[in-house]
């Protein structure tokens, strides 16, 4: 099954898809929301599943769907590579994670490995996945600062405005997790409030 609210990337991976004999394409869904209701009346082995979709996302319905016993293998297929976003998904059991614009060749790679039982992430994922943590860097007074990929994440968007809860849905953490970075960050960076986080963000460079 495809899940994509796109109908023109549905027809066109069902073309492509259609020619290949080992693969069958029994059904396709606009939204999470449907996808979940054909599941529950058609036994298919394999879910390409999008991600930004209306009604319920591709999170959302890959947590339900995740929680049956008969679930079927799961392949995000998205254009997204947000590392905290690929290691939520792969916590509530996702089998696979393709960039869409992968060659024909490597998505049915995917769905064959996938149908068999086994997990399959495309290489760019698995670059993202295993990127460094730590990221030193030398601030404008010359002070050493080390922080993780994920705290100057989320310290760019703590100078954008956002909140904790904004910040959680943009990189698929919850926003407990966004709070822990943050007071890290103000322990790291010897600061005692946001206010003060953002301003020396600021003045040492970290942030522009």
């Amino acid at each position: 099954m495809m899940v994509d609210d796109h109908q023109i990337i549905i027809d066109g991976l069902k073309a492509m898809l259609d020619s290949e004999e080992s693969i069958s394409v029994v059904a396709t869904a606009l939204n999470g929301k449907e996808a979940i209701e054909i599941l529950k009346v058609l036994t298919i082995d394999v879910v390409l599943m999008d991600l930004d979709m209306p009604v319920m996302d591709g999170l959302t319905a890959t947590k339900i769907i995740k929680e049956s016993k008969s679930a079927p293998g799961i392949i995000i297929l998205s254009m997204h590579l947000q590392k905290g976003m690929v290691e939520e998904l792969i916590k509530i059991g996702v089998d696979g994670y393709v960039l869409k614009n992968t060659n024909r060749s490597e998505l049915i790679n995917a769905i064959l490995q996938v149908s068999s039982g086994k997990k399959y992430f495309g290489p760019n994922v698995t670059l993202s996945l295993l990127s460094n943590e730590k990221t030193k860097m030398e601030s404008n007074s010359g002070q050493t600062i080390d922080l993780t990929h994920r705290e100057i994440e989320i310290l760019k968007l703590i100078t954008e405005g956002y909140t904790n809860k904004e910040i959680g849905e943009k990189l698929f953490i919850s926003h407990r997790t966004v709070d822990t970075h943050r007071t890290n960050m103000m322990k790291k960076l010897d600061v005692n409030n946001v206010a003060g986080l953002i301003k020396k963000a600021i003045k040492e460079g970290i942030v522009y």
